[in-house]
């Protein structure tokens, strides 16, 4: 692997990308030199992609977590359950890892060790992940937490345009839009670089937010539609109802470049503006003054995110709104359309090229015979050796330990400990695992389960790719090596695949990876054959499909056909149905989860840095002072709240900006305040995405600690 001499480094620095969110904010990185040993680095804001030379306080801060004396640096291993973990070395530790997957393997099958990654990766370990499960352990046991990120959009977006590309237009493209429906997004505190794209209200545009909340993205819009949670689906039902009614179908458009729209006619009719206001909430009033600044404005643009797809209705739910987005004549026009905003830094890419359990490199389906040849062609195995599809990240999950369910897990880049539905059931499973084995770069609450933890290398210290929300390839290259005895996975995973007999089948170094990927994705949906490093680096990024050197990439997808079989756009028919669990006696609040500004997914990195952990040092229940009052709850008070799989106790912060019948926990904290120890694992029909984003719980004022004894004794 080429290693970057420090001299050069110290003078020029490196260019690169934010370690965090999907927006991938260029930066520039230097290292500063000083009586401080390791050396301090300069992160300054560079205009790249899709940020403008704007960085958030996560990004500003990202290199702090360079120094910290929480990382790891060297192996840990337990050696029995009832062992603590220690040091060991690399060798230990991966003989040890490749002695327990051989005796699981040979007891209960391929089947029996299994991969989870992250939507976070670079391409290069996305890839070698997939190609590592399929050729090295012969599993079909893989999937990625991306499946609790973008799997409703992208199964949505495939079936209505025969492709998933997050948004199928340069970010650049919204700012010049004259209206904006952006629905379940706080963008403002996910991805703060981006909010500037949304403001065109300011400019005589209009921004149109649905949320429960008035967060601080809802507060910069013209109108805020504030639902009740679980309900998005009945209003893109509803607002296409409207369009229909009065008249704002783009019929041209629905005639020549769409099929299916009398289909989904008598589906729509039946939810006109008045019950659509009492499914959601919305005034009818409201719902009218949605579409009339939607299909009045000459370039309009419809923007899904987590708050309409974590739901086991969120396929049909994104399938609603781009229904919606058809009829008004948006998609494939230039300067409108619909796209969705991807969450995780390489959300986009690491679903495109084999962690995802049912698909293979350039996004092709894991059991298309053509698809299973060209890539075994370039791995260099039979295509009847390739394994099938396996199990969605929380059947995954759910499956561990369990008769005849996987004995051993290898994860990398995710903490599902925190991160998971139901998360204290999935805690017990990790737990009942024969083998569990977590690379990261710090001990994670994941990691802290694991028999093997093998430290890792942060962005700043590897080479790699990103696919930004734009389908924007980037490049992430690497400023000084690691610390101590730290390795990149992708020398992990070569390091395994040579104890396992396999050394010749992954290679550590990512250029030589990326090239591979190229070969494996050519003429896929997702074709990257002609993107290279010296590309990426000369032109700030290329957008697949690029599927030869000299082709300029596709920045602006469906400008004269869909990625159909007969280049038409297609609606679908959905129907209504409410969340899987709604309100009752026993549960009467509605519970909804999400992100804020200072923190990131699960908290393990950004938890760690001094700053960010100041600006948010815990978690916390958000309630209207209406529903506060019921319970005797004043603000700072400890809540607890309760849902049919757990508890969770959190500060309460008391606020109008919310609904009355709903609170509201993030989801970066493990312990006490763990949110999703309270969520429900329903999944999606087709995505087999989880109900994060609504359940029912029940609220009591948590008594403090010793305050028994105290009145007792009185």
């Amino acid at each position: 692997m080429k290693r970057l001499d420090s001299t050069l480094d110290d003078m020029s620095g490196v260019e690169t990308h934010c370690p965090y969110c999907a927006l991938q904010c260029g930066m520039r990185l230097r290292l500063q030199p000083g009586p401080a040993e390791p050396a301090r680095v300069e992160v300054t804001p560079r205009a790249s992609g899709g940020n403008r030379g704007g960085l958030c306080q996560k990004g500003w801060t990202s290199a702090d977590l360079l120094t910290s004396g929480e990382r790891l640096t060297t192996p840990l291993i337990r050696w029995s359950r009832d062992d603590e973990l220690e040091p060991a070395s690399w060798d230990e530790a991966l003989s040890f890892v490749a002695t327990r997957i051989r005796r699981l393997q040979a007891e209960s099958g391929a089947d029996a060790v299994g991969i989870l990654g992250g939507g976070g990766l670079t391409n290069e370990k996305a890839y070698a992940l997939g190609k590592f499960a399929r050729v090295v352990l012969r599993t079909r046991t893989i999937d990625y937490n991306g499946r609790f990120c973008m799997s409703s959009a992208a199964a949505g977006g495939i079936r209505a345009f025969g492709l998933d590309r997050g948004l199928p237009f340069p970010a650049s493209d919204i700012a010049e839009a004259d209206a904006v429906l952006l629905i379940g997004s706080n963008v403002a505190e996910t991805m703060p670089p981006f909010l500037q794209y949304l403001t065109a209200q300011k400019a005589g545009g209009a921004l149109i937010v649905v949320d429960p909340r008035a967060t601080a993205t809802a507060r910069q819009a013209s109108l805020h539609l504030q639902i009740t949670p679980g309900t998005d689906l009945a209003l893109a039902l509803g607002l296409l109802h409207i369009a229909i009614v009065e008249g704002y179908v783009d019929r041209d458009y629905v005639a020549e470049r769409t099929t299916g729209f009398d289909g989904v006619r008598p589906f729509v009719m039946a939810y006109w503006p008045e019950r659509v206001e009492r499914l959601t909430g919305v005034p009818v009033s409201q719902q009218r003054a949605a579409v009339r600044l939607l299909a009045e404005a000459d370039r309009a643009m419809v923007l899904t995110a987590r708050g309409a797809e974590q739901h086991a209705k969120g396929v049909d739910t994104v399938s609603a709104f781009i229904n919606l987005a058809l009829a008004l004549g948006l998609p494939g026009t230039p300067g409108a359309g619909y796209g969705c905003l991807t969450g995780q830094g390489n959300g986009q890419g690491g679903r495109e090229h084999g962690q995802k359990a049912d698909q293979l490199p350039g996004y092709r389906k894991i059991d298309d015979p053509a698809a299973r040849a060209h890539v075994a062609a370039v791995w260099g195995v039979d295509p009847d050796t390739i394994p099938g599809p396996g199990p969605s990240a929380y059947e995954l999950l759910d499956s561990l330990g369990r008769d005849g369910g996987t004995r051993g897990l290898l994860v990398f880049g995710t903490n599902p400990v925190v991160s998971a539905p139901a998360a204290a059931h999935v805690e017990q499973r990790l737990r009942d695992l024969d083998l569990l084995v977590v690379a990261d770069l710090v001990r994670s609450e994941t990691a802290e389960l694991a028999d093997v933890v093998f430290p890792t290398a942060q962005w700043a210290e590897e080479d790699g790719t990103m696919t930004n929300l734009e389908g924007r390839v980037i490049r992430r290259q690497r400023l000084s090596p690691p610390p101590g005895e730290v390795r990149t996975d992708l020398e992990i995973l070569a390091g395994l695949a040579e104890r396992l007999g396999r050394g010749t089948l992954i290679d550590a170094d990512p250029e030589t990876t990326f090239n591979e990927l190229r070969r494996a994705s050519a003429g896929g949906i997702a074709d990257y054959a002609g993107i290279s490093y010296a590309r990426i680096e000369a032109e700030d990024g290329i957008f697949w499909p690029c599927p030869t050197p000299d082709h300029p990439g596709t920045p602006r997808m469906f400008l004269d056909r869909f990625a159909t079989p007969d280049g038409k756009a297609r609606f679908v028919p959905v129907d209504y149905r409410p969340a899987v669990e709604d309100i009752d006696a026993a549960y009467p609040v509605y519970l909804t989860t999400g992100r804020v500004l200072a923190q990131y997914q699960s908290g393990a990195q950004t938890r760690r840095v001094a700053a960010l952990r100041k600006a948010a040092p815990n978690p916390f229940v958000e309630l209207h002072p209406d529903l506060a009052e019921r319970h005797g709850i004043a603000d700072g008070d400890d809540v607890r709240v309760t849902s049919r799989r757990g508890s969770a106790t959190a500060p309460a912060r008391v606020t109008d900006t919310i609904r009355v019948d709903t609170v509201f926990m993030p989801f970066h904290w493990a312990g006490a305040g763990r949110a999703n120890s309270l969520t429900n694992p329903a999944l999606d029909p087709t995505s087999r995405m989880p109900e994060f984003k609504v359940c029912a719980v029940r609220l009591e004022k948590a008594a403090v600690p010793g305050a028994e004894t105290e009145v007792g004794a009185a």
